[in-house]
């Protein structure tokens, strides 16, 4: 059944809007341009009329001082062309969960007068699509007093729940025009290392949400060595359609939505718009249904990141202002965060580059500025990700927390932090803070062996490890400890324990065997260290393993990897002080292959090994 469409001229639509009426405008690089530069052409009849949207690409006029008695702007998001005029209070900026906004139309705590959207051509029925933004579109639609739709023949019909038909608009104006659009944004050398320590969370099969920016394009261009990805985001950018095309992103692994991409809305070139049109693999809802934490939940192995602006010492995070100052929005990310932390093996990452104003500053600080909101809880904080490496705060108590991030944090005001968090007692007060090479964590040391047919993580040791290694030390028999120590000593207090967690990867090396295949938190098995001997190209060495974990081959493992670090260091060998009675550190150092030189002193053994 085909239907008779009836267009009008854009200022006889227009004109129906009344004075202090609230009006709607569509939303990103869906926003109707031709209609809302009509209406800036009448503003001379408008006066206090309000006006609503997320956020905009395109014109924002009303915005502008000139019309300030026509109208005035109240941004569910705020961006760049809309900062200024809310930052000198010529515009209102309404903090609200994206998954919330759709509910205030419904329930008309937000009346809408009118809304002025965008649509592609009514197809035989009368459906129209909303094409490239459905977010919150959808509802200010459905429960507006009046819709007027500029209907553009270069709006992709995009599938989904984003369909209006015809008999529900009142007013059709038609004017093709091109849609708005967003390039992306070039990815800097910071970026790239943070999407480096980004992409080794993302696992194969995980539905992924990232939104955009410097740093989600580089953590989308680190993922092609990833496979059956699923997407399930707020925005949906032509980095992620880029992944769609290469095969990356197939959907094959999700929970929900099986084969398809879900989002709500999308902005990048005509190459991304030209992709979705008329694609079944993609379907745009609402941010009721996108950004419901209990929906992003279902799916299995969710991974959202989200970008931040500051983080506090304890784990809260801002995203939204610089201190009293707005300067984007909450949107969708307290959504996804929280929805990927309620899904099964989910992960929620927040990441940010170390420092801001061209590194003047510190984004990881001892407290949020003054007037800046939380956006996300300390609660709801699983991974936080910088260029210096990942700390994962999920379970850890505020001292743990402190740690993980000041070591994250750029070298150059790792110092600052540590003196502010125990000014705060934040921290134990003869903390420790030791840095390697430009306080880089050698995380290329990083690696899994198979033992015995299971597979242990080596690494080198952090100073977050502090309770891993307590627990280590308090597992390890009165034997282990006195051939470990050569003591009858039976403590480790903390201040004993920095000498092992803080290691100048320079000066020395400590790498410690992590078994993860067992229920409940991580558990440090073993550990070996060398510290190389001042003016001398040789190093100390020494090893400890659980009890219930040696004669398994770990030990041997420790003194292979600690030498092959070694060598590539450039030292010629190690020495070490055992127990003649220990029998078994020994064997492990004679089948290592080294040129060894013993010498008997009481009781123990001093070796002088050199490698070969």
């Amino acid at each position: 059944m085909s239907h008779d469409i009836d267009y009008v001229e854009a200022d006889d639509a227009l004109s129906k809007i009344g004075r202090g009426d609230r009006v709607f405008v569509g939303s990103g690089a869906s926003e109707p341009q031709y209609l809302v530069k009509k209406l800036m052409d009448l503003a001379s009849g408008f006066y206090d009329t309000e006006i609503f949207h997320i956020q905009t690409l395109g014109v924002a006029a009303y915005t502008e001082e000139k019309f300030e008695d026509s109208f005035r702007h109240n941004a569910f998001f705020v961006d760049d062309n809309t900062r200024e005029a809310v930052a000198e209070g010529r515009a209102d900026y309404t903090p609200i969960f994206m998954r919330d906004i759709p509910k205030l139309f419904k329930t008309g705590r937000v009346p809408l007068d009118a809304s002025l959207v965008q649509v592609s051509p009514p197809d035989k029925h009368g459906w129209m699509s909303l094409g490239i933004a459905v977010d919150i579109i959808k509802s200010a639609v459905e429960n507006s007093k009046m819709v007027i739709a500029q209907v553009n023949p270069k709006m992709p019909r995009v599938h989904g729940d984003c369909f209006i038909h015809v008999d529900d608009v009142d007013h059709l104006v038609h004017h093709e025009e091109d849609l708005l659009e967003f390039d992306p944004v070039v990815s800097g050398d910071t970026a790239k290392e943070i999407a480096g320590n980004v992409s080794r969370l993302i696992e194969d099969g995980a539905t992924i949400q990232i939104g955009y920016g410097a740093i989600p394009n580089a953590i989308l261009e680190h993922l092609d060595v990833k496979e059956d990805l699923g997407v399930h985001t707020e925005m949906l950018s032509e980095e992620l359609a880029n992944l769609m095309e290469r095969g990356i992103v197939t959907n094959q692994k999700k929970t929900i939505h099986k084969g398809k991409s879900i989002a709500s809305f999308l902005m990048g070139t005509k190459k991304l718009y030209d992709f979705v049109d008329d694609n079944p693999g993609i379907e745009l809802r609402p941010t009721d249904y996108t950004n419901d934490p209990f929906v992003i939940a279902k799916n299995h192995k969710m991974t959202a990141v989200n970008t931040a602006l500051q983080v506090d010492l304890t784990g809260q995070v801002c995203a939204d202002s610089l201190g009293y100052s707005f300067y984007s929005g909450i949107g969708g990310h307290a959504d996804f965060m929280r929805g990927a932390g309620y899904a099964d093996d989910g992960k929620s990452i927040i990441a940010l580059s170390s420092t801001a104003q061209k590194g003047k500053v510190s984004r990881i600080v001892s407290s949020l500025n003054e007037g800046a909101g939380v956006v996300t809880t300390r609660g709801d904080v699983e991974y936080v990700v910088t260029e210096y490496g990942v700390a994962y705060l999920k379970g850890k108590n505020i001292r743990q927390r402190a740690m993980e991030l000041i070591n994250i944090a750029h070298p150059k005001f790792r110092e600052e932090l540590l003196k502010e968090a125990k000014e705060h007692h934040l921290v134990y007060q003869d903390q420790l803070l030791v840095l390697g090479e430009g306080g880089r964590y050698p995380e290329e040391l990083e690696t899994i062996k198979t033992i015995n047919d299971k597979e242990y993580v080596f690494r080198p040791m952090k100073p977050t490890d502090d309770e891993l290694l307590k627990d280590l030390f308090y597992s390890l028999s009165d034997e282990s400890l006195y051939k470990r120590f050569m003591s009858a000593r039976k403590d480790m207090p903390h201040d004993r324990r920095q000498d092992f967690v803080q290691i100048n990867y320079n000066k020395e090396m400590a790498i410690v065997v992590i078994d993860q295949e067992i229920e409940g938190p991580d558990r440090m098995v073993g550990e070996a260290d060398y510290r190389i001997k001042e003016g001398q190209n040789v190093a100390e060495i020494s090893v400890m393993v659980r009890d219930e974990y040696q004669g398994m081959g770990i030990g041997t493992a420790l003194v292979e990897y600690l030498t092959m670090i070694a060598k590539n260091q450039g030292l010629y060998g190690f020495t070490a002080e055992v127990l003649a009675d220990n029998k078994k550190m020994l064997r492990v150092f004679e089948k290592m292959g080294y040129d060894i030189e013993k010498k008997r002193k009481y009781g123990e053994y001093e070796l002088r090994m050199r490698f070969t």
